[in-house]
């Protein structure tokens, strides 16, 4: 934290945009830390109101709509790289499709409160094909929430903050030390977890050859083909392919029951 604070106070709003800009896009920056230290340094003269709100607005919406465009032109495959990490990268984007599809494109109002979340917000907007102008509103509203929430503390309380920030420089070299060793033994889990749970990452593929082939045989071997897509790729007037039925993939525990135990089974999304 005294880093963050000492960088915003050597470099002033270059460093207050490059924090907030960096955090946005899914780097681990504390953003949060960046705004109490500037709400602090307008508190004591070092930065104005005028120039460091527009600034850290200006970062947070560079970076969301960077996100955006880039989820609304690559769809899931963005996705798929911020889901990497995951151990079911497809797990990982299905649970985020249904965060965001539970409560809505009101969601980006508080997703900057959220550790991940704030990365994930913007590119799943985009996938689902929200229109631009409602997204920058919505998320301009949510930026200034979070921006005004953390510089206003940092404003009221810039002794404590101070102090605090004066208190950890004693312990910070060792601090950086541990931070550093569980680092270390964080990436080391994922990888060994990475290699344990690999067998489990890869997703069975038919061509499409074979179901028209199965196709010919009904109704001598029943089969079922399932539209599986997103609903940011789907909606009521979307053609599906030909005697496939619709599966919305954020209901499948809802409507697995109801389908045939005896038959295969093929899905198609995007």
């Amino acid at each position: 934290m005294t880093d963050i604070a000492g960088f915003i106070a050597k470099y002033g709003y270059q460093s207050l945009f490059l924090c907030l800009f960096l955090e946005a896009i899914g780097l681990p920056i504390p953003g949060a830390v960046a705004l109490l230290a500037a709400g602090a340094a307008v508190a004591g003269g070092a930065m104005r109101l005028v120039i460091a709100l527009p600034v850290a607005l200006l970062a947070t919406l560079v970076a969301d709509t960077l996100l955006f465009l880039a989820g609304r032109y690559s769809g899931w495959s963005l996705l798929a790289v911020l889901c990497g990490l995951s151990l079911s990268p497809e797990g990982c984007i299905v649970r985020s499709a249904k965060w965001f599809y539970q409560r809505g494109r009101l969601a980006l109002l508080f997703a900057k409160f959220i550790p991940g979340v704030n990365t994930m917000a913007p590119p799943l907007a985009g996938s689902m094909k929200m229109r631009p102008g409602q997204f920058l509103r919505l998320d301009m509203t949510g930026a200034l929430a979070y921006i005004l929430s953390y510089g206003a503390v940092g404003f009221l309380f810039r002794d404590i903050f101070r102090a605090l920030a004066g208190g950890l420089q004693a312990f910070s070299r060792t601090a950086e030390w541990l931070i550093g060793a569980g680092v270390v033994a964080y990436i080391a889990y994922r990888i060994w977890l990475y290699g344990k749970h690999r067998p489990d990452r890869l997703v069975p593929r038919v061509p499409v050859s074979e179901v028209a082939a199965r196709l010919k045989e009904q109704p001598l071997r029943p089969l079922v083909i399932a539209d599986v897509r997103s609903h940011g790729y789907y909606d009521p007037g979307a053609q599906r392919a030909q005697g496939s039925i619709r599966l919305e993939p954020n209901n499948l525990d809802q409507a697995l029951p109801s389908l045939p135990q005896n038959a295969p089974i093929y899905l198609y999304c995007t």
